[in-house]
């Protein structure tokens, strides 16, 4: 049975899709940009301000679910600059606890959504 799990406490998604979806005990997070969900505006600082924002969006969709960052096995981070990968690196590992880091691919592609440096999208289970 799949689930749309959405929360106002992170941003509204910029096209036709949830936050997440809910299969049986995993959950499924659609790509999030650095967007303030008190007023959908892009977070337009620094790459850690950015993931920053990005990894607070997650929380809060994860904690909708009724998880958190523990129950993460899977991450994808797109950069469009691999120059970033270790400011990234930083503020995301920030958010797990230390040998419970989930899988993970960091990519550098061409382009994102909204012209944003950063994505990441999880998967998690219960």
């Amino acid at each position: 049975m799949k689930k749309a799990i959405n929360t106002n406490k992170a941003p509204l998604p910029v096209g036709p899709y949830n936050q997440a979806v809910m299969v049986e005990n995993t959950l499924y997070i659609s790509g999030q940009v650095a967007l303030n969900p008190e007023n959908n505006e892009l977070i337009q600082g620094s790459i850690e301000e950015e993931s920053h924002q990005i990894m607070k969006n997650i929380k809060s969709i994860l904690n909708e679910a009724g998880l958190d960052f523990k129950n993460v096995v899977r991450s994808k981070i797109y950069l469009t600059d691999m120059n970033n990968f270790s400011k990234v690196n930083e503020v995301y590992g920030s958010y797990f606890q230390k040998n419970n880091e989930p899988a993970r691919t960091t990519l550098e592609v061409s382009g994102l959504p909204l012209g944003v440096d950063v994505e990441i999208d999880m998967i998690a289970v219960v």
